[in-house]
C-alpha cells in the first residue's frame, strides 16, 4: 500500500493524479489532497445544469469532471478528500462500505457517530458529511470520497444552488442533501491536518506494507499532460455534458427576452430567441450565428463580437443577452 499526499490544492491536478495512479502505476494506493474552492461533477452529469453559474463566475470555483459516476460536490479547503486504488474486480466490492469503514472506524474512536447510510454515504446523526463513488477499470477499482470537516457549507448550498426550469435533461442529477461538518461534532477540537494523521495512522495499521510515496518529476509531468489534454478543458469539463435543452427569460432594457438552446456535447445546435424586443434586422440572422457555438460564456462573446447586436436585440447589450443563455 502506496500512501500519497497531495502538495497542491489545484482540482485538475488532483483528479489527474487519481487517473494516472488508476491506470499508469501498479500495487494499491491511498491516495489524499484537499482541493481550492471547486464543483467536482460526476461523469454522466450536465455540468451546467448542476452549478449556480453566476456563484461560480464570481467567486472563481472551478468545476471539473471526474471519472466516477454520482452526483456533484462542492470542495474548499475544509474538505479532505480520499481515494482508494485497489486491485480488485468489479464483482468483489459491490457497494461502499468496504472503503468507507477506516473513516468511521477513525470517527468512532473519537466518540462520534458516524454511520453508512444509503447507496454511497457516510452521516452523522443522519447529516451527510461524505459522498462517495466508484469506478473500476483493468481489475482495479478506484473509489474516493468528500470528508466535510470545517467546510463553508454556506458557500456549498450557494455553489450548488440551481434553477430546475432552466436545464432539462436525461442527465444524472444531484441530491440535495443535509450535510454537516465533523468538527461540529468533536468531543475535543482538532485541526483538520489532525484528524488527516488519524486517518493514515489507521490505514497504516491496515495495511502492513503501508508506505509513503513521493510523486517523481516524471510522475509530475505524465499528470500535467493529463491536465492540459483533459482535466483542464472544455471538452473534458462541460463538452463532456449529455443532450440538454436550456431556457431562460431575463428583463433587458430593451425588453424581455427569451432564449431556447439545443445543446449536444457542449456545442449548440438549435437556438430560438423569443420577447417583446425590437429589432431592425431578421432575429433568426443571430440565431444562424449562434448554431455551432460552445455553450460557453467567452466563446458566446466572440460570436457576437462579430456582429452588431443591437441590430437584432434594439437597446439590449452584449453582456444582458450573455447572461440569458447561462
Amino acid at each position: 500500500m502506496n500512501i500519497v499526499r497531495s502538495n497542491t490544492s489545484n482540482p485538475a491536478f488532483n483528479l489527474a493524479t487519481e487517473e494516472f495512479l488508476m491506470n499508469h502505476k501498479q500495487d494499491n494506493w491511498f491516495y489524499l489532497y484537499i482541493n481550492a474552492p471547486s464543483i467536482i461533477v460526476g461523469k454522466h452529469q450536465n455540468s451546467l445544469a448542476e452549478i449556480n453559474v453566476d456563484y461560480v463566475k464570481e467567486n472563481g470555483v472551478i468545476v471539473i469532471r471526474r471519472t466516477t459516476g454520482g452526483g456533484a460536490v462542492f470542495h474548499d479547503p475544509g474538505n479532505l478528500n480520499f481515494t482508494f486504488i485497489m486491485k480488485e474486480h468489479s464483482g468483489e466490492t459491490a457497494d461502499f462500505r468496504k472503503y468507507t469503514q477506516p473513516i468511521i472506524d477513525v470517527l468512532q474512536a473519537m466518540d462520534v457517530d458516524a454511520k453508512f447510510e444509503g447507496r454511497n454515504d457516510m452521516t452523522i446523526e443522519g447529516k451527510k458529511f461524505s459522498g462517495n463513488a466508484k469506478a473500476f477499470y483493468n481489475g482495479k477499482i478506484l473509489q474516493h470520497g468528500t470528508l466535510l470537516f470545517n467546510s463553508t457549507l454556506p458557500n456549498l448550498s450557494q455553489a450548488l444552488k440551481l434553477n430546475p426550469l432552466k436545464y432539462r435533461d436525461k442527465a444524472v442529477k444531484s441530491i440535495s442533501s443535509r450535510v454537516t461538518n465533523i468538527s461540529e461534532h468533536l468531543k475535543h477540537d482538532i485541526t483538520l491536518e489532525e484528524f488527516e494523521k488519524r486517518i493514515v495512522d489507521h490505514v497504516r495499521t491496515m495495511y502492513a506494507d503501508a508506505k509513503v510515496y513521493e510523486l517523481t518529476e516524471e510522475d509530475r509531468a505524465a499528470i500535467q499532460k493529463l491536465v492540459d489534454e483533459k482535466y483542464g478543458t472544455w471538452d473534458w469539463n462541460f463538452g463532456n455534458s449529455p443532450k440538454y435543452n436550456f431556457q431562460k427569460g431575463i428583463k433587458t432594457s430593451g425588453g424581455h427576452v427569451e432564449v431556447n438552446l439545443e445543446v449536444r456535447k457542449g456545442q449548440i445546435e438549435d437556438v430560438k430567441i423569443f420577447g417583446d424586443f425590437f429589432n431592425t434586422r431578421d432575429v433568426s440572422e443571430l440565431e444562424n450565428l449562434l448554431r455551432g457555438a460552445p455553450h460557453e460564456r467567452e466563446k458566446i462573446r466572440d460570436v457576437l463580437s462579430t456582429v452588431g447586436i443591437e441590430k437584432y436585440l434594439n437597446n439590449v447589450t452584449v453582456d444582458e443577452f450573455v447572461e440569458g443563455m447561462f
